[in-house]
Formats: structure tokens, C-alpha cells, sequence
């Protein structure tokens, strides 16, 4: 099996060591980002509190205990004491130390929509915490974009300049012919290897660039990216109506939470209706006849209807939704502010991709030339008709040419993206 494994590695070497696409990277980069995990944490703090909302229509129990003293309490009038004197009975009247146990159990039937708004509040307050962490995901997608694209254009400059360094040692090796056969000046080969070491140098610091910014994307994603070559996304036609953003969206979700955090003040201005019911132990009880006559103590209980109305909120109600709406209005000024931002980088971007375009038409013809003269001047310099600095140039105007082009390509890509992004297709 283990053989069999082996052979197929080798066999498919491109599926073993597959660098993952740009839009794997997003997807990956999603994953191992540590503020997933807040989503999770944003539906279970949603769910305890929707749980405590909906417990608010359970009877309400309390159980209170109580021990007064007081400087005064009801008693007979002195004629009627005298007469139970003569007639021999006692009755010493009431304590003016009092206790109570006392069990309450409250039904609410009507809150004056407390509950509901509650509810509204916590959903509201879930989908922007949700919202906002969205709007983090996105701008972790446009730093994936950066590296990714980095990455690139950084691979390729690796590959020009190789191809650079190719041509050079080509043509070192003509020139080192001619030294020898006396036709050429060893000063002419040691420029040509001057430059090449030159070349080898910048390319050895681009290698490291590049390495840097494969290890920053492998943090990203979670991943370690190889040496091997990232593929280039495909170019895509972008609609320039843009959707909604996470930003607009968190905003939306805001005002929701506003409107629902109004609809809970004034609901605290209303009245509340309950049930309820009351279980009473000890002294003196409820028949004042009965725990003046003795003082042990006695139960009772009673049952009824209780309103209530916090009048001290309405103090307060006006300026709370007066500084809600205010609240709101900032956020439409805010998701103003933002659309329009967002238009004029849209409009930059298109602009910028269309400049692109043209500018990569040019560079089509321009490598074509730049390519044909150094051809014609490496022809000159083996009919020895043309020194090494001039061939040096041609060669670097060459190379300057093509690494124009591939920088142009890249960045036509990552402009497409980026205003993929800012539409949010």
C-alpha cells in the first residue's frame, strides 16, 4: 500500500504539492482566523439571553423574612379592658415586636410590551455583533489579496531576473570564447560577470522578500506555503453596481437596535398588570383579634390583582428617545459618508483598471522591440561590432520591459479584486 502510495506521488506531483488558489486562501484564512470563534460565542450569548427574556412570564416567587419593633400598637379601649378584668379575662393585647415570613408568588399578565421589546433588543444586538464581525472578515480578505498578489509579483520579478541572469551567462560564455581567441578584451567579460553578480544580489534579497511574505500568508491561512509558485487567479468582468458591504450592514443593524431599544423605553412608562398570591407566617396574623387575645403565631395567605405604574419613567422618556433618534441620524450620516467613499474608490478603481489595460497593450509591443534589439545586439557583439556596455543595456532594458509588463498584469489582477471587494460581488 505504502509503495503503491509512493508511485502515485510521483506519478502526480503537481496534486501532492498544489498551492492552494487565492480564493482557497480566503476560504482558509476565514477558518483559522481567531475571531470565528466569535460567532459562536454571539449565538449562545443570544440564546441565554432570549431564555432569561422568555422566563419573564413565569411566576415570579420571592421569599421574604421579617423582625420589627415598633413605639406603638393598636389596643382596647380602657373601658372595655375594665370589663373583661371583672369578668376574669385576659387579653394582653399585641407585641410591639412584630414577625413575618412572607412567600410571594407574582404572574405577570400584561408588561406593557417590556418583554417583547426585550426580545427585539437582543436580536438586534446579536445581528450587529454578528455584523461587525463581518466587517472584520472583510478587511482580513483584502489582506489576503495584498500578500497574496505580493507574492506574486514578487515571483515573478524572481523569474525576469533569472531569465536575466540566463542571458548573461550566455553571453559570458561568448565573450570568454573571444578572450581566448584574442578578439575581445578580458575587461569586456569582467563586466559582463560584474553585472551578473550585481543581478544575483538583487535576486537573493528579492528571494528573502518573497519568503517573508510566504510566511505571513501561512499565518493567515494556517498553512505552510511552499516555494512553489502561487497560481494566478483568473481575470473576472466585475458588475459596477455594487452590493450591500458588511459596513452598511452593521450600520442597518444599529438602527434596528436603536428603533427596538425605543420600543423598550416606552415601554417602561407603562403600567404593569400581575397575579398574585401571598403566604403569611407569623405574628401578630391577619385576625388582630386572635393574636391580641395570645401571642403564638399564626398562617395566612390572600390572593389578588396588582397594577403598577412607574410613573419616575416618563421623567426621563422624551430626552431618551430624543438622544436615540439623535444616535440614529449619526449612523445615516455615517452610512452616507460611507457610500460615498465607497462610490468615489469604485469610480478610482475602474478608472485605474482601465488605464491598466492600455497600459499593458503598450507593454506588448514595447517587450516585442526591446526584445529584437538585444537580439540584434548580441548578433553585433559575436561580429564584434558592439561593446559590452551597450549590450549590457539592451539586455536591462529588455528585462526592465518584461518585468514591466508582469507588474502591470499582476496589478491589473489585483485592482479587478480589489474592486470586487469594494463592490462586495
Amino acid at each position: 500500500m505504502k509503495r503503491c502510495l509512493f508511485i502515485w506521488c510521483l506519478a502526480f506531483p503537481t496534486v501532492c504539492l498544489a498551492q492552494p488558489t487565492l480564493d482557497e486562501c480566503q476560504a482558509m484564512a476565514r477558518e483559522h482566523y481567531p475571531a470565528v470563534r466569535q460567532y459562536d460565542l454571539i449565538s449562545k450569548s443570544e440564546a441565554y439571553s432570549l431564555s432569561n427574556v422568555a422566563r419573564q412570564w413565569i411566576p415570579q416567587v420571592s421569599l421574604s423574612a421579617q423582625a420589627t419593633w415598633q413605639t406603638d400598637v393598636p389596643s382596647y379601649p380602657e373601658q372595655f379592658t375594665g370589663m373583661l378584668e371583672a369578668q376574669g379575662v385576659e387579653m394582653p393585647g399585641l407585641k410591639k415586636d412584630q414577625y413575618k415570613l412572607l412567600l410571594d408568588v407574582n404572574q405577570p399578565i400584561w408588561d406593557g410590551g417590556q418583554a417583547k421589546a426585550n426580545k427585539a433588543v437582543t436580536k438586534a444586538d446579536a445581528v450587529a455583533s454578528r455584523a461587525a464581525t463581518d466587517v472584520d472578515f472583510y478587511a482580513l480578505q483584502s489582506s489576503v489579496d495584498n500578500l497574496y498578489f505580493g507574492i506574486l509579483l514578487l515571483d515573478e520579478r524572481k523569474e525576469q531576473i533569472s531569465a536575466m541572469i540566463t542571458m548573461l551567462d550566455s553571453n559570458l560564455c561568448k565573450l570568454r570564447s573571444m578572450v581566448r581567441n584574442g578578439v575581445a578584451m578580458q575587461s569586456d567579460a569582467d563586466e559582463i560577470e560584474a553585472e551578473k553578480i550585481t543581478i544575483e544580489q538583487q535576486l537573493s534579497q528579492i528571494a528573502v522578500s518573497c519568503q517573508n511574505s510566504r510566511k505571513m500568508l501561512g499565518l493567515f491561512i494556517g498553512k505552510d506555503v511552499g516555494a512553489e509558485p502561487l497560481q494566478r487567479p483568473d481575470y473576472i468582468d466585475i458588475n459596477l453596481q455594487p452590493n450591500a458591504r458588511p459596513e452598511e450592514i452593521m450600520l442597518d443593524a444599529k438602527m434596528s437596535k436603536l428603533s427596538a431599544q425605543e420600543r423598550l423605553i416606552r415601554s417602561a412608562g407603562m403600567p404593569k398588570v400581575s397575579l398574585f398570591a401571598q403566604c403569611f407566617y407569623g405574628y401578630p396574623g391577619f385576625d388582630y383579634f386572635e393574636s391580641m387575645m395570645n401571642s403564638d403565631w399564626s398562617v395566612g395567605g390572600l390572593v389578588g390583582v396588582r397594577a403598577v405604574w412607574n410613573i419616575t419613567a416618563l421623567y426621563t422618556k422624551k430626552n431618551s428617545i430624543e438622544n436615540l433618534r439623535n444616535a440614529q441620524q449619526q449612523l445615516v450620516v455615517q452610512k452616507d459618508v460611507f457610500n460615498f467613499n465607497n462610490q468615489m474608490q469604485i469610480a478610482k478603481e475602474n478608472g485605474e483598471i482601465a488605464q491598466l489595460k492600455q497600459a499593458i497593450a503598450d507593454d506588448e509591443r514595447i517587450v516585442a522591440l526591446r526584445t529584437s534589439i538585444r537580439k540584434t545586439a548580441e548578433s553585433k557583439l559575436n561580429n564584434g561590432i558592439i561593446n559590452t556596455t551597450d549590450l549590457l543595456r539592451k539586455i536591462t532594458d529588455e528585462t526592465t520591459a518584461k518585468m514591466t509588463r508582469s507588474s502591470h498584469e499582476i496589478e491589473l489582477l489585483q485592482k479587478t479584486y480589489s474592486l470586487k471587494h469594494s463592490t462586495n460581488q
